[in-house]
């Protein structure tokens, strides 16, 4: 059961390159948007963050408002890790329910988790190997102006805020160049390739890799 993730820094298009392997019959669990979703799943958990954040943090039992809490968080790193604390967990255990689902029911050659922050939260301990999906930092600050409507300076604010790709690019066991010169699908398929050896090879598989 070959467990994959792919990181990457907001507006690096690690969105892109998963529908690309979800075209290839690759299920996908996005780490994020499972986040927003377990609130409803894990009334402990919204107790938990109410405790931490106040009682805005919600805008009905189990819808977070997501606003609050991204300008809460943003430039509180400390606020952030514990926030992180909390609710990582949960996903890290929904994502372990969700691998043993798709093995047993679909039996794919491997999954895959999507996490913007998979170093950072540690759920690179739920995986067996990582790909990261680079991109200039320019053409990642145009992205996300573009995708949030947001000034280049709220951009790169976002960006500073997560780990940087060399902090984190050593830990990956392939990388993907997102930079609109290099095609995206010829990667995809090079790694697609390497990962169906893997699979069907478990003794090839490499040492997880750790920060």
């Amino acid at each position: 059961m070959l467990r994959v993730g792919i990181t990457g820094n907001i507006g690096s298009g690690k969105s892109t390159v998963c529908r690309i392997f979800e075209s290839l019959n690759i299920p996908i669990f996005y780490a994020d948007e499972q986040a927003k979703a377990i609130y409803k799943n894990y009334p402990e958990l919204q107790a938990q963050v109410i405790d931490l954040l106040g009682p805005d943090s919600f805008l009905s039992p189990g819808d977070i408002n997501k606003s609050y809490v991204r300008n809460a968080i943003f430039n509180n790193p400390i606020l952030r890790e514990k926030l992180n604390q909390i609710v990582h967990p949960f996903v890290f255990h929904d994502f372990d329910i969700w691998c043993q689902n798709q093995f047993a029911t679909h039996n794919p050659p491997y999954v895959i988790k999507e996490a913007a922050i998979l170093f950072e939260s540690g759920a690179d301990k739920t995986i067996d190997l990582a790909i990261g999906v680079l991109a200039p930092l320019e053409t990642k600050i145009q992205r996300v102006k573009s995708r949030d409507n947001i000034t280049t300076d709220e951009a790169l604010s976002r960006i500073n805020a997560q780990w940087n790709e060399e902090k984190w690019t050593p830990f990956c066991a392939f990388t993907i160049q997102n930079n609109g010169e290099q095609p995206l699908i010829p990667q995809v398929l090079e790694i697609h390739k390497q990962l169906l050896h893997k699979a069907a090879n478990p003794d090839l598989f490499p040492q997880k890799f750790k920060p």
